[in-house]
């Protein structure tokens, strides 16, 4: 007895001792520098460089479709060069925007819908996710939009497909409420990368989205094409290379496109000759900034510096329609040792692994309000709109690398031998456009289609797999095909589309 006695307390010493310590359990097992919560902020950064156009996939095809960047290689290269489907390569976009950029920007609007402290936040992660849904849209057509980023929010696993023409119409209304929503007044999101928080900044970019979505509608609803301009127009559009929206590699956070050109695929891309001979023939100063031949090179290692030259009278792009063996007789003719010997993107300046990406800018801006005043959508001139456009572009060049700064005498000279003429004013509008959107890649390809300029010669390659002369569309992923079945078939069906692989069929803006 005196043993049960002597334990029974010590029993209620060693359960009150224990509950005391279960008392503060959760905090003492809880890492002090672990956050519990992420700073919606760094979602929208996060959404932002998800946007950074994947270059390698983008080389493939758009690049290609615009006749700019090509490559004569086949296999994991084949696309646009061509005119054939590359499973793999085309759903980058894809891929990129949907399960990257606008998940997050969903996450932030969901998290600041209804924050009226981040309420400026909200606003932005609302335009930035007009922008990626409108590269979507204009690379596949319809596409999942209102139901799209929302697996883990509302549990869609099955997203439906939205028509493109609902999708433009919800990107206009948000870019006006978000621009009308920005607030300087409220709290300033310095932590953002595209802006540091500058409200004025962020709407002049709603407004130029705005400007680019009303162009882009010109021929398929010209009348809400038009308000649509009016109403970009008079919110304020860019005003100068400063409110460019771009991304500012580092060496921590590398150019896709970049990467590519440094990697090893360096020898594999070169600049075309359609490319090549518009900017050569009208003496263009842009032509020795961006490109460099390695004069008399017999292979890639031959591509060393001391064989780089970068004078426009020695460029000569590489032709469209030859592959890996055909292009070989192609450079003999050519005069030209290999087709290692054809000029190529200076992977050195503008092609360089630090290479900022450009998204919307001043100077594409400049040139639709050229386009928009010769419809007659907007006042001014349109060669005044014109020049500053070619002016913009031609001082944006500097950013990539100060070996690509182009003299002011020598833009001035430019624009004196090759004046905006009225009679072919949009044919030129529409070849600045083409050059002073090299390298963003969705949005060349986007305003060919819409413009119909340059005028291009198609790809002769003689085993094209499309029935039409241009590549319209990219198809839709296997992946969707596999898990979101009755979705996309229903979308395919809606579009008139032969199958999952077409590229013929035009989106919906495209007539």
């Amino acid at each position: 007895m005196k043993n049960i006695s002597f334990i029974r307390p010590l029993l209620v010493v060693l359960v009150l001792s224990i509950s005391s310590c279960e008392k503060g359990f959760d905090e003492l097992n809880v890492n002090p520098n672990s956050p519990t919560a992420l700073n919606p902020v760094l979602l929208l950064n996060n959404g932002i460089l998800s946007s950074a156009f994947p270059g390698g996939d983008a080389l493939v095809f758009e690049a290609g479709i615009v006749q700019q960047i090509v490559s004569p290689n086949g296999t994991v290269l084949e696309g646009a060069n061509f005119n054939k489907d590359n499973k793999p390569r085309n759903a980058a976009n894809w891929n990129n925007y949907f399960q990257n950029a606008n998940r997050h920007l969903a996450d932030v609007i969901e998290q600041t819908r209804d924050n009226a402290n981040r309420s400026n936040l909200y606003h932005a992660a609302r335009i930035w996710r007009a922008n990626v849904m409108m590269i979507l849209t204009d690379t596949y057509g319809d596409i999942p939009y209102t139901e799209a980023g929302l697996g883990y929010l509302k549990g869609i696993a099955f997203p439906k497909y939205d028509k493109q023409e609902a999708i433009y119409n919800d990107v206009i209304k948000e870019l006006t409420e978000a621009a009308a929503g920005l607030d300087a007044a409220k709290t300033r999101e310095t932590g953002e990368i595209m802006y540091g928080g500058d409200v004025v900044k962020w709407r002049r970019l709603a407004f130029s989205l705005l400007l680019r979505a009303g162009m882009r509608l010109q021929a398929v609803n010209p009348t809400l094409a038009r308000s649509t301009v009016e109403r970009a127009v008079a919110g304020g559009v860019m005003q100068s290379n400063a409110d460019n929206a771009v991304i500012r590699h580092d060496a921590n956070y590398t150019n896709s496109t970049g990467g590519t050109l440094n990697g090893s695929e360096a020898n594999n891309y070169y600049l075309t000759k359609p490319f090549v001979d518009q900017l050569k023939n009208t003496n263009d100063p842009r032509l020795p900034a961006i490109a460099v031949r390695y004069v008399g090179a017999a292979s890639g290692p031959q591509q060393t510096a001391a064989r780089a030259n970068r004078t426009t009278a020695v460029q000569i792009g590489m032709p469209m329609g030859f592959d890996n063996s055909t292009i070989v007789a192609q450079a003999t003719r050519d005069g030209l040792v290999s087709f290692y010997d054809y000029s190529q993107l200076d992977r050195t300046r503008m092609g360089k692994l630090a290479s900022p990406n450009f998204f919307v800018t001043f100077a594409q801006t400049q040139l639709l309000l050229a386009e928009a005043a010769v419809r007659g959508w907007t006042a001014g001139n349109p060669a005044t709109f014109y020049n500053a456009g070619v002016t913009a572009h031609m001082q944006q060049l500097a950013d990539y690398d100060p070996g690509s700064a182009i003299a002011a005498a020598d833009i001035t000279a430019y624009l004196a031998a090759n004046p905006f003429v009225a009679a072919r004013g949009l044919e030129q509008i529409g070849t600045q456009y083409w050059i002073a959107s090299f390298l963003n890649f969705p949005e060349t390809w986007a305003n060919f289609r819409r413009a119909n300029f340059p005028v291009l010669t198609p790809n002769p390659y003689p085993g094209k797999t499309i029935r039409g002369n241009f590549i319209n569309r990219l198809s839709y992923p296997d992946a969707e095909n596999s898990v979101n079945r009755t979705n996309l078939d229903a979308a395919i069906q809606s579009q008139g589309l032969r199958d999952i692989n077409d590229l013929d069929t035009p989106v919906w803006w495209d007539k």
